[in-house]
């Protein structure tokens, strides 16, 4: 029988395993600009000044994005809106709206399920029809942008303002070259992708403005307002909504996940973009099905992608393990509580402290300084104890003694905010075995060295485990 161990002389590495289509398009498929030249030097690569200002300008997509809704805006100063082509636009607002959010984003960026080609289809078409480029191109983009998150690299940072983040990056130019390389090898694979991106402007005119405006013109005669409402404003408010993903949703809500990238979820961000809106979920599962994961979220998109599971459209639908969502959430919030602990002050470690003996304490007590020790922690109350809830007199019985069992109930059961108001007053521990026990209680939950300290590395004082805190001895039943 044959071995499978390596023998001398055998190559560790096999050409038959490492042979992978290449990541970027081929010489019959078109890139985004068949005359960009990576030698010669980009126009970002020299600063904006008053002279040059207007060359750093993408004008053609400022005209696209900005100057065409503008006149269509104007325009409906002559064209009144029916409540047909209202309706139409709204239906056909959401269409095209799934067709980036389910379609580009989850099915082609993240490939959080599978599709039916009917499905594929019906996506790239209502998809084209938002007009924010191609497929292909858009989740290119958009894996740069998850495998590059806030930094020079990600073609939308936040890092470089709200701003730039929702439309700069659209109408300045962008350096090729400076955008984060990223592997679209599946994509290439896909003939409903390579389709679309090569027919993408023909795409983009029957189902951005051709088609909407056949729906209401042969519907119910109503040309004009199908174009202008149903086509152009239609297409300026989809754009915008998925804007908000790139900005609004890297600036606006809570972290629940992870805070160490900008991504964050609110509800509002989730209503403006068919439930895109939980981005820190999304940023740290990127291949869920789901932005939403409680029932009351709102999440269009993912309500969308399992109906068309209950059709036979969709499949595969990728779940990360609950398990592992709640250690995130709870890693988080661990976190956020080390960050408010290391704020607060729980008095000097215990293993910082001067070893004070017995005699010299009793003495500085006699001498007039407010010194009590319990559990074998030495605490000076001097500017406590006129301030004592329990009268100055019953503070100052203690003083100079071993006061454990008083604080502890043999007088007053102290509560636990009066265990943590002490040990913000440590000043030293008494010699004669009592530091060695102490050192040891500091210890005996912390066998494992790391479940009982905070990310600096300091001890984590839970509610009863003070130092000071002696634990009550059983009550038992009293001879007969």
């Amino acid at each position: 029988m044959p071995s499978h161990q390596p023998v001398a002389g055998m190559s560790a590495i096999d050409p038959e395993y490492i042979s992978q289509p290449s990541a970027q398009a081929s010489p019959a498929e078109p890139n985004r600009n068949l005359k960009y030249d990576p030698k010669k030097p980009h126009i970002t690569d020299s600063p904006i000044t008053r002279g040059n200002w207007y060359k750093h300008v993408n004008w053609l997509n400022v005209f696209f994005i900005l100057g065409i809704p503008l006149m269509g805006l104007i325009s409906t100063y002559w064209t009144p809106l029916r409540w047909q082509t209202a309706v139409w636009t709204v239906i056909y607002y959401f269409c095209t709206g799934l067709g980036i959010t389910a379609g580009y984003h989850r099915l082609w960026a993240h490939k959080s399920y599978s599709a039916a080609l009917p499905l594929r289809i019906f996506l790239a078409g209502v998809g084209g029809g938002a007009v924010e480029g191609s497929i292909r191109w858009w989740s290119r983009d958009h894996r740069a942008h998850h495998r590059y998150t806030d930094t020079a690299k990600d073609p939308y940072s936040v890092r470089k303002g709200l701003l730039y983040s929702h439309i700069g990056w659209m109408i300045m130019k962008q350096n090729p070259k400076r955008i984060g390389r990223t592997d679209i090898s599946d994509l290439n694979e896909d003939p409903v992708v390579v389709w679309q991106h090569r027919h993408y402007l023909k795409v983009v005119l029957f189902m951005g403005l051709i088609f909407p405006t056949l729906v209401a013109g042969i519907g119910w005669g109503d040309w004009m307002g199908g174009y202008i409402y149903a086509g152009i404003l239609r297409i300026f408010f989809v754009q915008q909504a998925t804007f908000c993903v790139n900005s609004l949703a890297h600036w606006l809500g809570d972290q629940p996940f992870d805070d160490r990238n900008s991504p964050r979820d609110h509800v509002i961000t989730a209503f403006v973009t068919l439930g895109e809106g939980y981005h820190n979920f999304h940023h740290e599962f990127p291949s869920d099905y789901r932005n939403a994961i409680e029932w009351h979220q709102y999440d269009p998109t993912k309500w969308s992608i399992w109906v068309w599971s209950k059709l036979g459209l969709a499949t595969g639908l990728k779940q990360f393990r609950s398990n592992e969502i709640e250690k995130g959430r709870v890693q988080q919030l661990q976190k956020k509580l080390d960050q408010k602990r290391s704020k607060l002050d729980w008095g000097i470690p215990l293993d910082q402290l001067p070893v004070i003996e017995w005699e010299d304490y009793v003495e500085q007590a006699k001498n007039g300084r407010g010194l009590i020790a319990v559990a074998g922690v030495v605490h000076d109350v001097t500017d406590f104890i006129n301030e004592h809830p329990g009268g100055k007199a019953l503070i100052r019985s203690g003083v100079g003694k071993d006061a454990t069992a008083m604080f502890n109930g043999g007088v007053y059961l102290h509560s636990n905010g009066a265990h943590n108001l002490l040990s913000t007053m440590r000043v030293g521990v008494i010699r004669g075995g009592c530091e060695v026990e102490i050192w040891k209680r500091t210890q005996r939950e912390n066998k494992d060295g790391i479940y009982l300290k905070d990310d600096a590395g300091n001890r984590i004082i839970r509610a009863g485990n003070q130092i000071t805190k002696v634990e009550q001895p059983m009550t038992t039943a009293s001879a007969a």
